[in-house]
């Protein structure tokens, strides 16, 4: 069966390298690229069944964790590998309470991250002991549950709101009513019980928005 992988990454040179590495492990494997996270949400809502999604932490559209948590959202059955330069125990722990099944610094040569694409496809990632060392604050991972836990439209709903946009605003972006929003924000709360959008503050720190 013929694998099916997103490749999620603003910079040509790097997803390039990426495509490169695939290819060394499955040369038959069919290859989507993405330079935004748009364009990744776009792929995977045309297609949720990619056996695998290479994803940039950083990615541009991406606010800290919300591009992994909205592309899982969108396909909660591909499995993610976020790939990034960031200090590596935190982010791999981090992006994982969002769906990913692991982590690739960027600082890895072309061999690792080969071995690693292998791994996740055959479903045998493992953790490195440094993210399994690294402490998780118990207020923040229950929030982070929580959102993760959220429809693909009603995390849209609370990215926006997180990033400031009003309610109408919001139905703009997303192409919804303002009463649908509304009703959307009240399912919300109830979710991540809290009562409004100030509470929901800790839904930010949980997503490492503003991070």
């Amino acid at each position: 069966m013929t694998k099916r992988i997103l490749i999620v990454d603003d910079h040509p040179l790097f997803r390039q390298a990426l495509v490169m590495a695939t290819n060394n492990v499955d040369a038959d494997a069919q290859i989507t690229q993405a330079g935004n996270l748009e364009a990744a949400v776009n792929a995977v809502s045309e297609n949720s069944d990619f056996s695998l999604i290479l994803l940039d932490l950083k990615i541009p559209g991406a606010n800290g964790y919300s591009g992994v948590a909205l592309i899982h959202s969108e396909a909660p059955d591909s499995p993610i590998l976020v790939i990034s330069s960031a200090e590596p125990a935190k982010a791999a722990s981090e992006a994982k309470r969002f769906g990913a099944i692991g982590f690739i610094s960027k600082d890895n040569d072309l061999g690792a991250i080969e071995i690693a694409i292998k791994d996740a496809l055959d479903g045998k990632f493992n953790q490195s002991s440094s993210e399994n060392n690294y402490s998780i604050d118990a207020e923040v991972d229950d929030m982070a549950q929580k959102v993760a836990s959220l429809t693909p439209m009603q995390l849209r709903v609370l990215l926006g709101v997180l990033s400031g946009r009003l309610n109408k605003q919001i139905a703009y972006d997303l192409g919804i009513s303002e009463a649908t929003v509304k009703a959307h924000l009240t399912a919300i709360f109830k979710k991540l019980d809290v009562g409004n959008r100030t509470q929901a503050a800790l839904a930010a720190r949980a997503l490492g928005i503003g991070s």
